[in-house]
């Protein structure tokens, strides 16, 4: 119900992956996502008890056998699912139980605890419960920026949110927990990010002081949307993501590409 593994790229290896969301329930609905049947609304309660089963006995069986060619090493415990994992009022409560098992099975030093996030509720405090909590595992945030401008932040993430408001957020989250932002560069109608696009992108950083964060995590797409706009969407070539990254390290940002 809780809990799975993949081979991530981007992680670099195997992540075990916490999803609050088993209803597809999320409040955005980025059009490259992979949830079939994704609606908007919110998760429904934890079974905390359960959650911590499923947990332990997913690691015990990866500690055990051997699931995946290569690579192999447990490289993360993600807050990950079908949806924005921090519209769970248990969101707090749940990094809790996470955390305590990593420590109960020695792996709080060797696995990173980590919340994939669209920040939409960082200025919570109970998310910033959960976020601290976070950070004293030695873990940290990544942190959803699709665009810079209103248009783009609509395009790709279909929700009406000002550059600014990102920016606020954004901030807010880098005082509490190590973040890195992650942006899925991504063509719609053929049409890439090109200048403007990371004028606008960077102004975002830039608002939430890109000194405080610890870099960008920039991908492609890897498996087809399940979202109508899916026909629309296409990967950007190898030379164009790098022309993005390259950009964002001019600008002093340290850039990690999954293409």
């Amino acid at each position: 119900t809780y809990v799975y593994a993949v081979v991530s790229r981007r992680a670099n290896g195997i992540s075990i992956g916490v999803n609050l969301n088993p209803n597809n329930a999320c409040n955005w609905r980025c059009i490259y996502c992979q949830v079939p049947g994704l609606v908007r609304g919110a998760p429904p309660a934890v079974d905390l008890g359960q959650l911590g089963r499923e947990l332990r006995s997913m690691l015990t069986s990866l500690a055990s056998q051997s699931v995946a060619p290569r690579p192999s090493r447990i490289e993360d415990v993600a807050f990950s699912g079908n949806g924005e994992s921090t519209l769970s009022p248990m969101f707090a409560p749940a990094v809790r139980v996470v955390r305590d098992v990593m420590r109960e099975m020695d792996l709080h030093a060797a696995v990173k605890l980590r919340l994939i996030t669209n920040g939409s509720r960082v200025l919570h405090a109970a998310v910033q419960e959960g976020l601290r909590e976070i950070a004293a595992a030695g873990g940290e945030v990544w942190f959803k920026v699709d665009g810079g401008s209103r248009d783009a932040i609509r395009q790709i993430n279909d929700v009406q949110l000002s550059p600014r408001r990102v920016g606020e957020r954004l901030a807010v989250c880098a005082s509490l927990v190590p973040t890195w932002v992650q942006t899925c560069v991504v063509a719609v109608d053929g049409v890439m990010p090109d200048e403007c696009w990371l004028r606008d992108y960077l102004a975002v950083l830039d608002a939430a002081g890109s000194g405080r964060l610890k870099g960008v995590l920039l991908y492609g797409l890897a498996r087809p949307s399940q979202q109508p706009e899916a026909g629309r969407l296409s990967q950007v070539p190898a030379n164009r993501m790098e022309f993005v990254a390259s950009t964002l390290r001019q600008a002093g940002l340290t850039v990690r590409v999954s293409p």
